[in-house]
Parts: structure tokens; sequence; C-alpha cells
């Protein structure tokens, strides 16, 4: 059925979903009368929780409004930061290993499903932890019964990381999180984690942290410094005060 044309323009940020000839500014678009707005702007490309504000001649409008024919419809991108009150809890699909390993480090509630457990059981997840779900799959973003969900728009693990900071802005708790499973490190003397450390390290250290839910231990070894240039610059960057 066609219901007539709609004219639809989408903000910049959002092009990098939409075929070419949608790029250009106002396009029109034809209707069936009865797919609601959100509906119209996911079959043109755009998963609806990349959609700030929709708005239909001019006037704000929900995503549920039916477009009459003639309408000129606006597609705003996301307003950065999000304005959240509720604790940031995320749930990371099976391609953003390192993304997920990183949050962790800035001690951000991550979870990370290693192997893959599938798209419907990733969204079941995400509804019953009330997780956001984070992904480059535009079809997983898209199931209805996912608590939230954000689109990762780089393959790049830094820009990754960037582009979940300045989404979210949550506070940053470096060093708290254990970057295997989640867990919460606490402070660990020597003899608790021993059977864990080879001998030189041993023999080195005598600082130690260990994951009270998996039991991994930690110190600061060949890697922290990698590690902590990761942590300095967010914190720099997307820290109380940071430059963002």
């Amino acid at each position: 059925m066609n219901a007539g044309e709609i004219a639809v323009g989408f903000a910049p940020d959002l092009h990098v979903f939409v075929a070419a000839a949608l790029r250009g500014g106002p396009t029109a678009v034809r209707t069936d009368g009865m797919s609601t707005l959100g509906h119209v702007v996911e079959s043109l490309g755009v998963p609806l929780t990349e959609v700030g504000a929709l708005l239909v001649d001019g006037r704000p409008s929900g995503r549920s409004h039916i477009p009459s024919d003639g309408e000129a419809v606006e597609v705003r991108g996301l307003v950065r930061p999000l304005n959240t009150t509720e604790p940031l809890r995320l749930l990371l699909d099976i391609h953003l290993g390192t993304l997920a390993r990183r949050l962790r480090l800035l001690g951000i509630d991550t979870a990370y499903e290693n192997p893959d457990i599938g798209d419907a059981a990733l969204a079941t997840r995400s509804a019953t932890e009330q997780r956001v779900l984070l992904s480059r799959d535009r079809g997983l973003l898209r199931r209805r019964e996912i608590f939230a969900g954000a689109y990762i728009y780089s393959h790049r693990p830094a820009e990754q990381l960037d582009d979940v900071l300045s989404r979210f802005a949550p506070p940053l708790a470096p060093w708290t999180r254990c970057t295997a499973c989640n867990g919460r490190l606490a402070d660990a003397d020597k003899a608790a984690v021993r059977e864990q450390i080879p001998d030189e390290t041993e023999r080195t250290y005598d600082t130690f942290a260990q994951c009270v839910d998996c039991g991994q231990a930690y110190w600061k070894g060949a890697h922290h410094a990698r590690l902590s240039a990761i942590v300095d610059d967010a914190v720099a960057r997307f820290g109380p005060g940071g430059t963002r």
C-alpha cells in the first residue's frame, strides 16, 4: 500500500547508516500509511539507538507517529553525553573483547561473553540484567527485547573506547575491576597469590591485588606502562575536569 511521500533528512552523524542518495538533504520517501516513524527510520538503515530528536514539520514527534503524505521529517543524532542517572552497566558482543578489557580497566561494569552465546541470548541478558548492549551489528540492536543499546562506530579499540566514554560519561575507577571476568579487585598479600606468580615476580614485587570472584592475581608487571597510558589518557580527557 502506498499512502504518499514524506521528505526525510538525516543529521550528518547519521550518514554512515544511510544510502548515499539520502545524504544530500531531505529526500522523498514513500510511506504505506501504517508504519510508524520509528519503523520508517529503521527501514532506511538507522538504528533507533542512534536517533536523538525526531521533528515532523519542525515540531518534536515520537517514534510511534504515523507519517502522513507531505510531511517533512528531520532525524537528528544523539546529543553527547547522554543524561543518565542510573549507574552504567554494559554488555558487549563477541567482537568487542579488547574494548571490554579496557572498560573494565577503567572500573566500568562490563559483561562480555566468550565464546559467543548468540544474539537471542545476548538480548535476553541485556533485558534481564538491565545492561546497555554495545555492538557493531545493527540487526542485533534492532531486537525489541534488549534493555538498551548503542552502536560502536569504529573497529579500532582506542576509538571505540573514546566513543563509549564520550557517549555515556561514566565515572571512572581505574584498577578496581578484573579485566578477565569483571569482578571487583581487592588488595592481596603475596602469600595469597604465590601459586599464580613466577619466582622472579615474587622476588621483585610486593604489591598485589586479586579478583574476589575468579581469584586472578594482578601486579605492576611488564604491561603496566602500556595499561597506565590507556588509563591516564582516559582520565585526562573523560574524568572530572577532563578535556574530552
